[in-house]
């Protein structure tokens, strides 16, 4: 097996008593796209800041391409890591023009090679038509886009991307996540994202970091982080869902209020043992044939679909994403059905 670009063993760092990071490993192979995702003050930004050298680690190892960046022992200065970063704020420099900002890092080589660098990124970011243009005169989004195309002129190994789209509007930053993914797939980047927006995070990564209190949770791909979360934090982080109880009937099957779910029980738990089930909105189908019925006791539209929150018989709530075609009302009894073919569920705590 080839050796990961960027590989964290057992990171840890701390300020003082205070540990932010507590035991962080992750390999990211050549050629990916990784993310850290979580919310505020997981310790992602912090874990991003130790890889490019802006940080110590207090235990634990950094590698790029097998060789130590970092550990308690040895520090190699951010210069000497061949990291390009995009921060938050983009940081472009207001005295200088596109060209000027893009070509910024490339001072050792010839005015010549400077040039035809910048020509070749320009066309790589689509902007060369506001190449003599200020950061003053561009979009949010060509500012992120001339911070990019900045962060790659010296060719760095690794990217960095700090919360890149957050200044951004929400159709904006969708549009431009795609973007910068083709981008950087198309230049063969090998980068690392940090942020808190799972849209943007399953949008441009082809592996995800879920981060609580400093330690990854999971490390995964988007489709496993959704189907397959390996404890409750992940399955409630993680899109969205409810959890209904359930007991277990066999190794195959899980019967909960809406019918029995088959599939492998991820647990060892015995014939009989309770445990909570993870729903999705997508496991629940809208059928008006069907004689389980369930009350919508709120919605919200989302254009070509309405998310409904449904109470059960029992009292327990479900959401369902249904076409917007069907359009019920508060206080109405709709048909529903339960279709899962895998089953997420962890064992109920014992007071």
């Amino acid at each position: 097996m080839s050796i990961a670009l960027l590989q964290l063993n057992d990171v840890r760092q701390a300020y003082g008593e205070q540990v932010v990071i507590h035991d962080l490993s992750l390999a990211l192979q050549k050629g990916n796209i990784g993310c850290l995702l979580g919310p505020s003050g997981c310790g992602k930004t912090t874990a991003l800041r130790c890889i490019a050298g802006f940080e110590p680690v207090s235990a634990g190892e950094i590698l790029l391409n097998g060789v130590c960046v970092s550990s308690a022992d040895i520090f190699v200065p951010p210069e000497q890591r061949r990291i390009g970063m995009v921060f938050q704020d983009y940081a472009l420099f207001p005295h200088l023009d596109v060209a000027a900002n893009i070509g910024f890092g490339l001072h050792r080589l010839t005015r010549a090679e400077r040039e035809r660098r910048v020509d070749e990124l320009l066309q790589v970011v689509q902007l060369a038509s506001v190449s003599g243009k200020y950061p003053h005169e561009l979009s949010g989004g060509q500012q992120q886009r001339v911070a990019l195309a900045r962060a790659l002129a010296p060719k760095p190994e690794l990217l960095l991307l700090d919360e890149p789209f957050s200044n951004l509007d929400v159709s904006l930053r969708e549009r431009l996540s795609m973007e910068v993914r083709e981008i950087l797939k198309d230049q063969g980047i090998t980068a690392i994202l940090v942020t808190h927006d799972q849209a943007e995070a399953f949008a441009i990564a082809d592996v995800i970091g879920v981060m609580q209190q400093g330690e990854i949770q999971q490390w995964d791909t988007a489709f496993n982080l959704y189907h397959r979360p390996v404890n409750r934090f992940v399955a409630n982080f993680v899109g969205q869902g409810v959890f209904l109880p359930g007991t277990v009937i066999n190794a195959q099957q899980v019967a909960i209020e809406l019918g029995i779910l088959n599939g492998e029980i991820p647990q060892h738990c015995d014939n009989g043992c309770k445990v909570d089930v993870l729903v999705r909105p997508d496991d629940i189908i809208h059928d008006d044939a069907s004689p389980l019925q369930a009350t919508v006791i709120h919605k919200a539209f989302r254009g070509a679909e309405i998310l409904y929150t449904l109470r059960l018989s029992g009292g327990a709530k479900v959401l369902a994403l249904v076409p917007s075609h069907h359009n019920h009302v508060i206080g109405e009894k709709i048909g529903i059905k339960l279709e899962a073919d895998h089953i997420v569920a962890f064992r109920q705590s014992v007071l």
